[in-house]
């Protein structure tokens, strides 16, 4: 077995907030989304519709988001969890100061920029549904 692809696939509560934050604060695009009706694929979100799923890039990464209920319809050993996790998905940047400079006053929850002893600067922050993302760059 080789694992060739990790795209991690986050429960949120509403598709169009989410996807907003994500275009606006962390610089994704949306790439597709799927309505509430499941009928098609759009490329962009029409105003009026709910939607169940998004797929975001930002470069070489990909996230997906699902509204709860289908999240918890389709991933069945998630049907009695909580929203939410307790991990961090970390990625990695190239101009992270001028990145953290633009979103430190679009996010309510955000660290300080640090050096670690791996080398590395970093902060965390908690998107709109709770998730914590790092950003880092050597």
């Amino acid at each position: 077995m080789k694992i060739t692809k990790l795209t991690p696939n986050f429960e949120v509560n509403d598709i169009r907030e989410t996807v907003q934050f994500y275009e606006s604060a962390l610089g994704f695009s949306l790439a597709m989304a799927v309505p509430e009706t499941q009928d098609g694929v759009h490329e962009t979100l029409t105003e009026g519709l709910e939607y169940v799923y998004a797929l975001m890039k930002n470069g070489e990464v990909e996230l997906m988001f699902q509204r709860s209920d289908s999240f918890k319809h389709d991933v069945e050993l998630a049907s009695g969890d909580s929203m939410g996790a307790s991990v961090s998905f970390y990625m990695e940047v190239v101009g992270l100061e001028e990145f953290y400079a633009q979103l430190k006053d679009q996010v309510s929850e955000i660290t300080e920029v640090k050096t670690t002893w791996y080398g590395m600067k970093e902060f965390y922050m908690k998107d709109v549904n709770g998730y914590i993302l790092a950003f880092a760059e050597q």
